[in-house]
């Protein structure tokens, strides 16, 4: 996991979470600091500078996020830490068996392909729990975006526990 220090607090913007499965099909979901799930979308990127201009886009549009959490690696993953570093953002890097084996029982991801499966079903409830919009038909890039960013929040200690108990809503 490769990880970045982040502003003093005093320069911080009010704390979001970008969180991102990269690859040609790029997943998206951003979270606020209160665990709502703001938004969650998918990008097809045909090409680098196509991807260059999306991150610095969501970067700096409001609301900024202060984290970044992404899975991938390769010049795709290299642009956003590289973009990030620059606007002094807490990046951290994993791969998905770190929030596979955190998210999910041993058995929900024996391979990729079943892994993918358990990530659409599972990030639908995240969108119930954390989201005023309905689940709707989700890309599994962007379902895999959705638990990547529920990964970071339990990881940053802005949300206590997954699944959410009653008295947590």
């Amino acid at each position: 996991m490769t990880c970045t220090q982040p502003l003093s607090s005093a320069d911080q913007p009010t704390p979001h979470l970008l969180a991102v499965d990269a690859g040609l099909h790029t997943g998206l979901a951003l979270y606020n600091r209160n665990n709502q799930l703001l938004w969650y979308r998918s990008h097809h990127l045909a090409d680098q500078q196509k991807l260059k201009r999306l991150v610095a886009t969501l970067l700096r549009n409001t609301p900024q996020p202060t984290h970044i959490y992404l899975e991938g690696g390769g010049p795709l993953a290299e642009l956003w830490q590289r973009e990030a570093l620059k606007l002094k953002r807490v990046f951290v890097s994993l791969h998905a068996g770190q929030w596979r084996k955190k998210l999910f029982y041993a058995r929900q991801h024996p391979n990729g392909r079943v892994a993918k499966q358990q990530a659409l079903l599972m990030a639908g409830g995240v969108i119930d729990h954390l989201s005023h919009k309905k689940p709707t038909g989700l890309r599994h890039d962007t379902a895999e975006a959705i638990l990547i960013g529920l990964y970071g929040l339990l990881d940053l200690g802005w949300l206590e526990r997954w699944p959410p108990q009653k008295e947590d809503i």
